[in-house]
């Protein structure tokens, strides 16, 4: 069975994709940067996992190395790894290489570097699914950077999409609200569900179902699934 490569799998959606993914019996390989307690119950049930920080160059031209050697076909790769700096956190030319490098960089490099075991032809197609975010259409006043190189992963998603057809599918999904964090106040909530159609969470369901969507089409490439409650039109 070929494997599912997830970034990102520490926690929120990426935690959730790898535990839906396992259940259903698919192997799963994952990134993680920092470890969580949860990391556990993916390794207890299968998942190959991987502690790296992606923007290390050498750390990453030994994770695919690892990978080459190791398996001889992915079935997909979903880049799910991210950060949210805004330009208040750090020079600003630091903000904006580190958007830029997780991600647009890095999805670039694995793309490249491993569209070889995708292209195998073990399934009928396989597939690479780029996670950016609703701002990438709209830019963002408080995190330029951030929109920014979501807008670059999106455009990727078109290129990859043409270099990469027909043995590969490479698609996006653009998520707004998905999950409060923990801390989030109540204020913070309310006010937030305020911006879209649809006043609710997304929730992690949502997000596992559209990648189900665009891992079992086989006629969807090149295109962005708008997980946003219709937040973009208010």
């Amino acid at each position: 069975m070929a494997a599912i490569l997830i970034t990102g799998v520490g926690k929120r959606l990426g935690f959730a994709l790898a535990t839906a993914l396992l259940a259903q019996g698919e192997q799963v390989i994952g990134t993680y940067r920092s470890d969580y307690p949860q990391l556990q119950t993916l390794r207890d049930s299968g998942a190959e996992l991987h502690q790296l920080d992606l923007l290390d160059d050498v750390a990453l031209q030994q994770f695919i190395t690892d990978i080459t050697q190791n398996h001889a076909a992915l079935r997909a790769i979903v880049h799910n790894a991210s950060d949210w700096l805004s330009e208040k956190s750090a020079e600003p030319a630091k903000v904006f290489d580190t958007m830029l490098g997780i991600h647009a960089r890095v999805p670039y490099l694995l793309n490249l570097a491993l569209a070889p075991l995708l292209q195998q032809g073990i399934t009928a197609s396989s597939d690479i699914i780029h996670v950016t975010d609703y701002v990438a259409q709209k830019g963002s006043a408080k995190h330029l950077a951030y929109a920014a190189s979501k807008a670059a992963l999106e455009n990727l998603t078109q290129s990859f999409a043409a270099k990469l057809a027909p043995q590969v599918k490479v698609n996006s999904i653009a998520p707004a609200l998905m999950l409060f964090n923990a801390d989030d106040d109540e204020q913070y909530r309310a006010k937030t569900l305020t911006k879209a159609l649809l006043p609710k969470e997304g929730g992690e369901q949502e997000f596992i179902d559209a990648v189900h969507y665009l891992l079992n089409s086989g006629y969807i490439t090149g295109q962005c699934l708008h997980l946003d409650g219709g937040r973009t039109l208010k």
